[in-house]
């Protein structure tokens, strides 16, 4: 192996999501450089300046979906690079109705990541991402529910601030 490549490898360990990962989780392999885990579509709905600050992505969804197939099943983990921490995104629809299966969806999650992640990992934002029009108002009790369970409501688009 060169040293260029045993470098490369080097800091693919290091990102944020295959850092909080077990080294025998089978979630590991299927961590991607930067956003490849996204779609194109839920790419766009973080802004543009800010997709270069995640280092890797794991979409937790599909990875998950053989094995607990009638679970709600949370969509994404990146890896935020600045601050070296694992962020969880929902693209879901943003109405009132919806809150609570986006709760079911973050408590899921963290179930079926009990397994994998090492001691004293855990994801630090959980933030849903409206896919469409977002239909919550805001001082609701839909937004107290959230604000409760840890989730961030932001909008149409991740922005600096939700980070």
């Amino acid at each position: 192996m060169t040293t260029k490549s045993r470098k490369t490898v080097a800091s693919a360990a290091s990102t944020p999501v295959r850092k909080s990962l077990k080294s025998g989780s089978f979630l590991l392999p299927l961590v991607q450089s930067g956003l490849g885990s996204l779609t194109s579509i839920d790419k766009d709905r973080i802004e543009a300046g800010l997709r270069s600050q995640f280092a890797d992505s794991l979409d937790l969804d599909a990875a998950m979906r053989k094995a607990h197939p009638h679970d709600n099943r949370w969509d994404y983990l990146l890896g935020h690079a600045p601050t070296d921490s694992v962020v969880a995104l929902e693209p879901h629809s943003a109405n009132t109705s919806e809150v609570s299966v986006v709760i079911k969806k973050k408590e899921s999650a963290q179930q079926h990541l009990k397994g994998h992640l090492k001691a004293g990992a855990k994801v630090r934002k959980w933030i849903w991402v409206a896919s469409g029009a977002t239909h919550i108002l805001q001082f609701s009790k839909a937004k107290t529910q959230l604000a409760q369970s840890g989730i961030t409501l932001a909008g149409k688009q991740v922005l600096a601030s939700h980070l």
